[in-house]
């Protein structure tokens, strides 16, 4: 009989974990505070050390689950800069109507107006996260 030591066990559960994870269509939260602006507008305040792509992911949450827009874009109201709704941080403004020159974006940047992806181009962002991390 073979023996599995804790290691190989533990690798284990967590493979069939992030198998189940993909399959189910989980969506871990990067956890950042997300705060609205308007009826179609909300600000993704920065923190954790969250990059471009942690923040649409907490844009494309925030559109699905606060503002029920699972299909359309989401778009780059006001570009990575001090927080509208909070003092002293960085934020991004996001907005689900068209705003700036709203082309397809080639890029996930948060520097430029306008610069927008399909809600659910955004929520694959999400999927990133290590779902063995400990900030989960």
């Amino acid at each position: 009989m073979r023996k599995f030591t804790p290691c190989v066990m533990i690798a284990a559960a967590c493979a069939a974990f992030g198998t189940a994870a993909s399959a189910n269509g989980f969506y871990l939260d990067p956890r950042l505070d997300v705060n609205p602006v308007s009826a179609t507008q909300f600000e993704v305040i920065e923190g954790r050390g969250e990059g471009a792509r942690g923040m649409w992911c907490a844009a494309a949450l925030h559109s699905v689950n606060q503002l029920g827009v699972q299909r359309g874009r989401i778009y780059v109201a006001q570009a990575r800069g001090p927080a509208v709704t909070a003092q002293g941080r960085k934020g991004v403004v996001f907005s689900t109507q068209a705003v700036g020159d709203a082309g397809p974006s080639p890029s996930v940047t948060l520097r430029q107006v306008g610069a927008n992806l399909p809600v659910q181009h955004a929520l694959q962002f999400c999927r990133d996260y290590d779902i063995n991390s400990s900030d989960f």
